[in-house]
């Protein structure tokens, strides 16, 4: 295995010229502020709600905090150190192991993915905020088009009927259909025009660069906390509310030996904290080389599970009180879930307010948009970086391939628009996103831990940070947490049934489209394992296995590149 000797010596070095980056974060803060905004976002809010109420509430919530524990927290810190060590994007940054480089490129494919579903959620969030400066929230009370359906909030006459909410989110803002077994309809043109404007909200916060994404970490990191901690305050205090909170934090023991619960958890974590996405390796890699990101990660983290928490106790707590007007005594069939859960929750809890409920409205979902501007710039960002590094197109104008990549989203997401959009959402979601960053994560351990190896990794943060690496978080990234990922993987895989959507099926058409997109980004791994032995060819007189070992070695790019450094590698 082949060992990285790095020496600072004053005289000038033998190797190429210094890579210098094209930009860097203004200060520490805005380094950390966009890390927040970036992990503690719609994951959380809008996310984390309707995973925990499909997986069981409680029984979610102790294999989450579990694999925040040991995976979430170590993913993060390893993520954060290779990318500032590096100084590059995600892809360059697995120069430390060609062999396994395909975990990066899968990684961005699906951070692509993530990116038009994302951008999906913060235009059915301006949809709502634009209905919320009328005078009368129309989600607030029956409308006479949906006839017996809707509850009128007497617990005597409510059995099996829905919320307002719920029906005019169904009916009135997505059209939704029972099924797509006839196809996914045609776009919605309100919902459209929304789409549009989130991404050119986007486009226009790429196009500004890395140093002004910063500067609005500061609001986007912080406005969103205010807002929950008042929807909190009023979720609490809803007749019922208790019952919901406490079915969110009671677990029911015997659905924790249910694979499909912890495997549920762990891509939870991976969509809360942003890890194994390859947006955390960008974001650091814009830091100066030395800053000591050990107090960040605690930070970040910990706010990050706070975060869900609360969402947890908002949306939970709202469906207790929903339990209780319909008379309904069980919390887990109050609503059919689905992703569509937290604009059905919340705005119901907002229409409760005394006083002033459109002022509320409009910061819940303005609130909801700036956590989705948050998410979606680091994820474009990542996508941009990447581009730039491997295209040789560093010296490209920013505002070309932003504009680029906001029209090419825009066009992607449409599909989501449609009658049938929140089927294809939660299918590119399981196939495209979640299924494959779980395998890919793994991949991504086994490339820094194993082939790179846990010393010397940790050697580099040292030189790096001037601090030592404790044994916890050795013994994780080298056995627990890919261990545990791999048993969530292996037992996720012999229970895994057909997937539903709100408990109905996919047509077979969908399921292949859904495979498609798993393999294309899992393809990468062996794709590119195989063009980094090939590369070794013409190296005369090596077996393949000495190829594959000569694949493992890293590249003569590896090494930081913002700083001057002689890089010396020998096996």
């Amino acid at each position: 295995m082949a060992q990285l000797q790095i020496s600072t010596k004053s005289e000038k070095p033998a190797e190429k010229p210094v890579e210098k980056p094209a930009e860097q974060w203004g200060n520490g803060l805005e380094f950390l502020f966009s890390c927040i905004s970036l992990s503690v976002g719609l994951g959380n809010i809008w996310r984390f709600p309707y995973i925990a109420f499909q997986n069981g509430g409680g029984t979610f919530v102790i294999p989450y905090l579990i694999a925040l524990l040991v995976i979430g927290r170590p993913v993060y810190y390893l993520e954060i150190s290779l990318g500032q060590f590096t100084g590059r994007g995600v892809v360059k940054a697995f120069d430390m192991a060609p062999l396994l480089k395909g975990v990066a490129v899968g990684q961005v494919l699906a951070t692509a993915a993530s990116i038009t579903y994302y951008s999906s959620i913060m235009a059915l969030t301006l949809r709502f905020l634009l209905a919320s400066f009328g005078s009368h929230l129309p989600w607030s009370s029956c409308w006479e088009s949906w006839g017996t359906d809707c509850h009128d909030g007497n617990a005597q006459n409510s059995s099996g009927k829905m919320s307002p909410a719920q029906l005019y989110f169904e009916r009135e803002i997505l059209h939704e259909l029972p099924n797509i077994d006839n196809g996914l309809g045609l776009p919605n043109w309100q919902l459209v025009a929304c789409l549009a404007v989130a991404w050119l909200v986007i486009g226009g916060v790429l196009i500004r660069g890395i140093k002004s994404s910063g500067k609005a970490a500061y609001f986007l990191g912080v406005f969103p906390y205010v807002v929950l901690l008042i929807l909190l305050l009023r979720a609490v205090t809803l007749p019922g509310a208790i019952d919901g909170i406490i079915y969110f934090f009671k677990p029911q023991w015997r659905e924790l030996l249910n694979p499909l619960v912890w495997y549920a958890a762990v891509t939870q974590v991976f969509f809360s904290l942003a890890i194994c996405f390859g947006t955390l390796i960008t974001y650091a890699s814009y830091n100066n080389f030395n800053r000591n990101v050990y107090n960040d990660i605690v930070i970040i983290t910990t706010m990050d599970s706070c975060s869900s928490i609360i969402a947890g106790c908002i949306t939970f707590g709202i469906l207790g009180n929903l339990a209780r007007e319909t008379g309904n005594t069980d919390i887990g069939s109050v609503v059919k879930g689905g992703a569509g859960l937290a604009f059905i929750s919340y705005p119901e809890a907002i229409a409760k307010f005394e006083y002033v409920p459109q002022m509320f409205a409009v910061l819940f979902f303005l609130m909801l948009f700036v956590l989705g501007i948050g998410s979606t710039v680091g994820m474009g960002s990542c996508i941009l970086r990447v581009i730039r590094d491997q295209f040789g197109l560093r010296a490209a104008p920013i505002w070309k391939l932003a504009s680029g990549l906001a029209v090419l989203g825009f066009a992607v997401s449409i599909v989501y628009m449609t009658p049938g959009g929140q089927f294809i959402l939660n299918l590119v979601d399981f196939y495209g996103v979640s299924f494959t960053a779980l395998i890919l994560a793994i991949g991504e351990l086994v490339a820094v831990a194993w082939i790179y190896g846990v010393n010397r990794f940790c050697e580099d943060i040292k030189f790096m940070m001037g601090i030592e690496t404790g044994w916890y978080w050795r013994l994780c990234w080298r056995f627990i947490t890919p261990g545990l990922m791999t048993a969530v993987l292996i037992y996720m895989l012999l229970d895994m049934s057909a997937l539903e959507y709100k408990g109905v099926g996919y047509p077979t058409l969908a399921h292949v489209f859904g495979c498609f997109l798993a393999t294309l980004g899992l393809i990468q791994l062996p794709g590119w394992a195989i063009y980094a032995i090939y590369k070794k060819r013409g190296q005369n007189g090596q077996s393949f296995w000495q190829r594959v070992r000569a694949a493992c070695k890293p590249s003569d790019t590896w090494g930081p590149a913002n700083v001057q450094l002689d890089v010396d590698a020998t096996i």
